[in-house]
């Protein structure tokens, strides 16, 4: 019992300075002697742990291997508030995977088991139907993405705290961007960046400058602002540190930056080399940056090489289920 306690105790502490692989590891080992000493409550809770932070650490397999044991277990078949928390994460961790159709099912789980009674039910609760509206927008289910975003947006109040309604006003911000609804867009996602402090949570910060220059990006807005965007998340990642796969996203939003800007010979450089590596990039991200190589490699004149790309992009978004990109990118193939 007392091993178990050090242990617990030892992956909250590394959770708490983002040591992301300690925590799991002790966590992991805790649950096993709680296992092992009948104590279901603190096997539950120490998996979920290890399961959030493999996620965190992008181990992305081995967390869905994690939070299969915990789904299938009595605790969380028996409690609607356990099961809620258990299919938000899996439904983060499928969409981490590219895994579309699983995550809008585990997240549909969770925001059809309701917001509960508890904060944490409900940020759990938030935090699923963001994953949701996520996944539909990754899929080009947008008309489905923006009715939960209506629904996200009924949720905030005064009471609502800054970190909490800015990652709601994120998410609106990013479906308004792809929507093409430009202007709502750009207003969102002010009101996130005001309400989101890197004091509060650098990582989201990161996560949230990288997504405001990604959909910007996506749909022609090259400003200075997007630049800004892209420079905070590259500084705040050199902090937090960062994952292989957000790694290579960053280096792609400077790809794309640089391809919009003209500058197609540095684009090339920048893709060629995430290229070689997008076999930690989850599949619909791997065809972003295929999608993005044949784009930069036509503006090159280099036709051939530029249908392989979109060849590729379209098996790596069929693969995803992202349908829609799917078709952008035979759309691309076509025009050669």
């Amino acid at each position: 019992d007392s091993e178990c306690l050090r242990l617990s105790l030892c992956a909250r502490q590394s959770w708490d300075i983002r040591d992301y692989a300690a925590a799991a590891a002790s966590a992991l080992t805790a649950a096993g002697l709680a296992g092992d000493g009948n104590a279901p409550l603190t096997w539950w809770n120490m998996t979920f742990l290890a399961a959030h932070a493999l996620l965190r650490d992008g181990n992305h397999s081995a967390a869905v291997t994690t939070l299969e044991s915990l789904l299938a277990h009595p605790l969380t078949t028996g409690s609607d508030a356990l099961a809620l928390r258990a299919h938000q994460v899996m439904a983060a961790g499928m969409l981490a995977l590219g895994h579309l159709p699983e995550a809008i099912s585990h997240a549909t789980t969770a925001v059809e088991l309701g917001a509960g009674d508890s904060p944490e039910e409900f940020s759990a609760y938030l935090m699923a139907l963001q994953t949701l509206i996520g996944a539909l927008t990754e899929a080009g289910q947008l008309d489905d993405a923006w009715t939960h975003c209506l629904t996200l947006a009924d949720s905030v109040s005064p009471d609502t705290p800054p970190q909490i309604a800015g990652e709601i006003h994120w998410v609106i911000g990013n479906v308004a961007f792809i929507r093409n609804e430009i202007r709502t867009g750009l207003e969102h996602h002010g009101k996130a960046a005001r309400l989101l402090s890197p004091s509060a949570d650098l990582s989201r910060w990161a996560q949230f400058n990288k997504a405001t220059a990604w959909v910007r990006l996506k749909s022609g807005v090259v400003e200075p602002d997007t630049l800004h965007a892209i420079e905070r998340s590259e500084l705040a990642y050199s902090v937090v540190g960062a994952t292989a796969a957000e790694n290579l996203e960053v280096e792609l939003l400077r790809a794309r930056w640089n391809f919009l800007n003209g500058d197609v010979a540095k684009a090339l450089e920048l893709l060629s080399t995430i290229d070689a590596q997008t076999d930690q990039l989850p599949p619909h991200i791997a065809g972003d940056t295929v999608l993005l190589l044949g784009d930069t490699l036509r503006a090159s004149g280099r036709l051939d090489e530029a249908r392989d790309a979109y060849v590729q992009a379209q098996e790596l978004y069929t693969v995803a289920g992202a349908c829609d990109r799917a078709i952008v990118a035979k759309e691309n193939l076509d025009l050669l």
